[in-house]
């Protein structure tokens, strides 16, 4: 079994996988995740360990890790290796990577439109032969609601609303009117660019836009750790 693991700004995911096969799957969010590693791999070594991080891992940590399996992939910002043997630049971060590599597996032969609904909302496409064709980066759904908070003196901060008006009637309900028909408005112009092209939703925010879209869409929600199961059968 291989346990691959994405260390994304808010939360940690980790999977157990068989080939690219998904296995029971797990979530933390503290502020000591190689710890909460080790807790992963205290019962069971796994035969490769497929870490991708936003952030650089140290060499003591990655030494530490690697003790922990018979292989190790490390995924950060210092190692980039990878990118080019999936004809990915190398500025995307390994999580947008991984997700896109997943999605050319999933949809071979056809065009993606990949919105990942996270701490930020990324937009990215590939054409129908899987060549990457760029894409965007910009805030995510709760990100919006803090940051309206954050940077006016009179506004209160509100949490995502199960049912959001098309229209405010307060302030709150203005707020929420706001950000989720912004956020729909922006996806809708993408998809009508690309009106040919698959449409995948990922990340947590993925269900709640994706049954207020009037395109059919795909919900994949563990995309991410898909396609680090593909990075770590292709890594020889």
């Amino acid at each position: 079994m291989n346990l691959l693991i994405e260390i994304g700004n808010t939360a940690l995911k980790a999977a157990w996988a068989e080939g690219i096969t998904l296995g029971k799957t797990f979530r933390y969010q503290g502020e000591k995740p190689i710890e909460f590693i080790y807790t992963l791999t205290e019962k069971e070594k796994p035969e490769k360990m497929v870490i991708s991080s936003v952030y650089d891992i140290s060499a003591e940590d990655a030494a530490g890790l690697a003790a922990e399996c018979h292989s190790l992939l490390l995924l950060d910002p210092s190692h980039k290796e990878v990118m080019s043997a999936h004809s990915l630049p190398e500025y995307l971060s390994y999580d947008r990577a991984a997700s896109i590599i997943a999605a050319q597996y999933l949809f071979k032969g056809k065009g993606v439109t990949l919105v990942d609904f996270g701490t930020t909302l990324t937009i990215d496409f590939t054409d129908a032969s899987g060549t990457y064709k760029g894409g965007n980066i910009s805030v995510g759904c709760r990100t919006r609601f803090k940051a309206l908070n954050r940077y006016s003196r009179r506004l209160p901060l509100v949490n995502t609303p199960e049912d959001a008006p098309q229209t405010g009637s307060s302030i709150e309900s203005s707020i929420e009117a706001g950000v989720i028909s912004g956020i729909i408005f922006e996806i809708g112009g993408y998809l009508g660019e690309n009106p040919s092209n698959m449409v995948v939703f990922t990340g947590g925010d993925a269900n709640y836009f994706a049954k207020r879209m009037k395109k059919s869409i795909f919900v994949v929600p563990n995309l991410v750790l898909m396609g680090l199961a593909l990075i770590a059968e292709s890594d020889g």
